[in-house]
């Protein structure tokens, strides 16, 4: 079962309606709680005018080792119809959530489901992906953590398993449609910069409206407080454009 909260915006009126923003956390193996941090902070994030949904899909922790570990074998499609599912009954239970206009995205493993939502569907109006895999076969070769990866997908690359095959967002370009902002550090070794060239490169490619942003001091994370100042006045002009 996935376990779902939101955060609304300042002002709050339930009689107006307002865009729902779906934000991924990466991990997988990490959870959305009720806490204050910097890296896709809640209330910064819902300051615009946002209902923000929070979704601990399968493989997040703090819901025993089954549900973290039921991941394995799914990486994607799994937790990503969880993501929409969750949508789906935010809309439904909240009538202030304007269900014509939904966005998500997210870091890390949060950035692969919204690369997997480009590949998936067309619900969303735009979608944010930072530090996210767009290629699982060339992640593994180029990322800092390789072992994990093949527990995930059912074996190393080159046996060319279903995972491999099924789940990788890549070979779903054609399906690509969504306005997508991409962001990562230039000195990231988990989700190397290949993998955001090579989404921007197929975004480009595919003429999806798409603007690509590069860190060069950040890794992994966006440290330096100038960058996450820009990060987020980059991330709210994003929903703004297309919400």
């Amino acid at each position: 079962m996935t376990k779902t909260t939101r955060k609304s915006p300042p002002n709050f009126d339930e009689n107006k309606k307002y865009p729902l923003f779906v934000v991924i956390h990466g991990g997988p193996h990490a959870m959305w709680r009720d806490q204050f941090f910097l890296r896709w902070n809640y209330h910064l994030l819902a300051s615009p005018g946002y209902v923000v949904l929070l979704t601990n899909y399968t493989g997040s922790t703090g819901f025993g080792e089954k549900f973290a570990q039921d991941i394995q074998g799914d990486p994607l499609l799994g937790p990503s119809e969880e993501i929409n599912e969750a949508a789906d009954e935010a809309i439904k239970r909240f009538k202030f959530i304007d269900g014509t206009r939904q966005a998500a995205g997210g870091a890390s493993y949060g950035g692969h489901l919204a690369n997997w939502l480009q590949a998936t569907t067309t619900r969303y109006k735009c979608l944010i992906s930072h530090a996210g895999l767009i290629n699982l076969e060339s992640q593994w070769g180029t990322s800092d953590g390789i072992y994990h990866r093949e527990v995930n997908n059912g074996g190393p690359v080159w046996e060319q398993g279903e995972v491999w095959r099924k789940q990788n967002p890549i070979r779903y370009a054609a399906n690509f449609k969504t306005p997508m902002l991409v962001t990562i550090g230039e000195n990231d070794f988990r989700v190397p910069l290949n993998q955001s060239l090579e989404n921007w490169s197929v975004l480009q490619r595919q003429k999806v409206p798409s603007k690509l942003i590069v860190f060069p001091d950040a890794n992994h994370w966006i440290l330096k407080g100038e960058d996450s100042r820009f990060f987020y006045s980059e991330v709210h002009a994003w929903l703004k454009k297309w919400l």
